[in-house]
């Protein structure tokens, strides 16, 4: 079982950063794959970025590559989604999710456990 929950979500102007942040509880953190995800209102929730469970993989979907970056502290049970260069499109509610390795789940019937989100809006 892990629960999580993110943070550092909010209000920025267009070409900004943020850094959201994943706590996760729960002994087996480390054997998950995580992955951050975004919605959209009135859209389906899509993947943004996923890392293995070692934290030596990563991938991204070709609308962040570049300008966002995932990583993992598996002592701390953390992940973490620094978003940079942020456009009015990247609006959304972000969710945290752990998912089944091997490798980085894409999908999102991949994943097991889901965080409540945090919102993120990028003004013009």
């Amino acid at each position: 079982q892990v629960h999580l929950v993110e943070s550092g979500g909010g209000l920025v102007q267009a070409g900004g950063s943020l850094r959201l942040s994943c706590a996760a509880s729960g002994r087996t953190f480390s054997r998950y794959a995580m992955g951050w995800f975004r919605q959209a209102p009135g859209k389906e929730r899509e993947f943004v970025a996923g890392i293995s469970w070692s934290g030596g993989s990563t991938y991204y979907a070709d609308s962040v590559k570049g300008r966002f970056i995932i990583s993992r502290d598996n002592a701390k049970n953390t992940v973490a989604l620094q978003v940079n260069s942020l456009k009015p499109e990247d609006t959304a509610v972000y969710f945290c999710a752990a998912g089944r390795p091997p490798g980085i789940p894409t999908m999102l019937n991949e994943y097991d456990y889901w965080g409540q989100g945090t919102q993120v809006t990028v003004s013009s």
